[in-house]
């Protein structure tokens, strides 16, 4: 709903209830606290005198799991993902992290993510995480945060793939995280 017009008032003149719905009631539900309908949400604006409440989301894994893919793929032993839901605007502020090794020393491990929903693009390095030049088996944690400004507007899936440049990468407690705008 839009802002209604402004009445102008009349000095004698009787307000009806109908002009106070439409004049002061009505614009009164347009405001942030009456647009929240739970706590810990976001009210992000839509367009024009317009506000819409937001999620903020994440989904982990703590299992273990191993690729030996060079392309980025879902790890084998463990659940697919992480993976999280939003409906966004045409942005989202996304944060990941994971935990990885490989089995080969010096060689790159790589976490990125895939779209899917109203926006659709494969996993790639343009953003990702990765390790390079550990020894064998050493682990390292690593995070990202990025401003994705070029989604299509609606129900995103964030899903979570991984790759090795060599040997066996494994990888756990992973996150992703999800602030729709």
């Amino acid at each position: 709903m839009a802002w209604s017009s402004p009445m102008t008032a009349v000095a004698g003149a009787a307000y009806t209830a109908a002009q106070y719905n439409t004049n002061t009631r009505d614009n009164l539900l347009e405001t942030g606290p009456a647009k929240a309908t739970a706590a810990g949400r976001l009210l992000v604006t839509a367009g024009a005198n317009s506000l819409v409440e937001r999620v903020v989301r994440q989904g982990t894994n703590t299992d273990g799991g191993s690729t030996t893919s060079s392309s980025f793929t879902d790890l084998t032993g463990t659940t697919i993902g992480p993976t999280v839901t939003a409906v966004t605007s045409t942005m989202a502020l996304i944060w990941f992290s994971a935990q990885m090794q490989c089995s080969a020393a010096g060689a790159v491990t790589q976490v990125a993510l895939a779209i899917s929903g109203a926006t659709t693009r494969a996993a790639d390095a343009e953003v990702d995480l990765y390790t390079d030049g550990l020894g064998a088996s050493q682990a390292m944690r690593s995070s990202v945060v990025h401003l994705y400004d070029d989604l299509t507007a609606g129900s995103n899936t964030w899903t979570m793939k991984y790759r090795t440049g060599a040997g066996t990468g494994t990888f756990y407690d992973r996150s992703v995280g999800v602030m729709a705008l």
